[in-house]
């Protein structure tokens, strides 16, 4: 027995503008989001989801690329779906150039209804399964003394299924931090703690929006841990460092994209409903990195044609070397996001949130974001369409060795939603 896999936990801080008379309005609101998974499995994609989840997968990618260029050589982990969840709740009660700004970075241009939508992918999410748990949940804090609009907060528990629980926020902040870390540890089982740290709910916060997402699930094809050995992983041309690498050789679907010099490795988890997806460049010959070429080249089209399973050779065994690793992430996504574009939400002066309350004023202060997955030998613990015809080629062979820097992602099959993405380049 593994443990409960953890994901990703994002933090929205909203305060309210200095020039506000009302002292009501004098606050922030803030947003955390939590993830945890577990397992896979291979379904068409609804017409109803397929806008959103396209839109969720560019917002992926995008925010992918700006969390790499802040951490260049690190690990990274985080969950796209958790994250997009939390700002289309600030979405839903922004206006004006804030409303245009967030729709534009989140890729919701295209996306006719995206609340709707959303209601539509929860419940899917939220499907029970006897072969695995994946649930999302969402709930709102408001300051008992601060006046929100009854149309948002209605829609808000429609769409997103997030009621509102008033606490004190200006007389007891602190309290009221625990109280959310509470109920995010329930709905992550114990796997995320202390997500909002002291000091970032005071008494000038006046809203805290929360979403967690939880999956537990196995392999469909589970490792031998017997077959489990330590081996070197390359983290670069000169450095190496042990790592358990687990091995099995059976029938997965595998691609090798010659163009890229890319091995593509699904593993699906019990009942095929969830999927892990691993993209391992070629080791470089010159010197050069092979994960920043790929990162630089990925574009969504690319991604789905190569993990596309009408795409994917499904009847070779393939002999599989993966690590077990574990990771655990934090990111403040506030200046992340500001860079890709979402500036004015952050913004007192600028931001409008009218659609969330007609005390003007109030704007979003803090994103936080943490991201935990364990992937070992009974299955993964985390805590985070095109015209165009490729070609593959054969395969070269039948070994996928993963003892160097690759991208993972965890996808709900039957939305084409990417729950989880990652990439991990070595131990710690």
């Amino acid at each position: 027995m593994f443990e409960l896999p953890v994901a990703t936990h994002s933090f929205y801080s909203f305060k309210v503008a200095k020039k506000c008379k009302s002292t009501h309005a004098k606050g922030r609101i803030l947003f955390h989001s939590d993830v945890l998974l577990g397992q896979a499995s291979f379904i068409k994609v609804s017409s109803v989801m397929e806008g959103l989840s396209r839109a969720n997968s560019l917002f992926a990618l995008d925010l992918y690329r700006a969390l790499c260029k802040s951490n260049a050589d690190g690990n990274v982990f985080f969950s796209p779906l958790s994250i997009s969840a939390a700002l289309s709740m600030v979405y839903l009660g922004a206006r004006g150039d804030t409303a245009k700004e967030m729709q534009k970075v989140l890729s919701f241009s295209s996306v006719s209804d995206v609340h709707s939508h959303f209601e539509s992918l929860t419940t899917a999410i939220n499907s029970p399964s006897a072969s695995y748990i994946l649930r999302l949940a969402n709930r709102l804090y408001g300051e008992k003394t601060f006046s929100f609009l009854p149309e948002y907060l209605d829609s808000t528990l429609k769409l997103y299924h997030a009621d509102l629980q008033a606490v004190d926020f200006i007389g007891a902040s602190d309290e009221s931090r625990q109280l959310i870390n509470k109920w995010v540890e329930e709905q992550t089982e114990n796997k995320i703690k202390d997500l909002i740290k002291p000091g970032m709910v005071t008494g000038m916060t006046r809203l805290a929006l929360v979403n967690a997402i939880y999956f537990k699930g196995n392999w469909l094809q589970k490792f031998n841990a017997q077959d489990t050995k330590e081996m070197p992983f390359k983290m670069n041309q000169n450095d190496r460092r042990p790592v358990q690498m687990m091995y099995q050789r059976k029938k997965f679907p595998f691609n090798y994209i010659c163009d890229h010099r890319l091995q593509v490795l699904e593993l699906p988890y019990v009942k095929e409903e969830l999927s892990m997806l691993i993209l391992l460049p070629e080791e470089s010959q010159d010197g050069s990195d092979p994960l920043h070429k790929l990162e630089s080249e990925l574009t969504l089209d690319k991604l789905h044609e190569w993990t596309n399973r009408n795409n994917m050779d499904t009847h070779t065994e393939i002999i599989v070397h993966l690590p077990k690793f574990k990771l655990e992430v934090e990111s403040s996504l506030a200046d992340i996001l500001m860079g890709m574009g979402m500036t004015s939400v952050f913004q007192g002066p600028k931001a409008d949130l009218t659609g969330m309350s007609s005390q003007v004023g109030l704007f979003l202060s803090a994103v936080a974001h943490k991201a935990f997955v364990d992937v070992n030998e009974e299955g993964t613990e985390a805590a985070a369409a095109t015209a165009a015809i490729v070609a593959f080629c054969m395969l070269r062979e039948e070994h996928f060795m993963a003892d160097h820097p690759f991208l993972f992602f965890i996808r709900h099959n039957p939305t084409n939603s990417i729950l989880f993405f990652g990439r991990f380049r070595g131990p710690s």
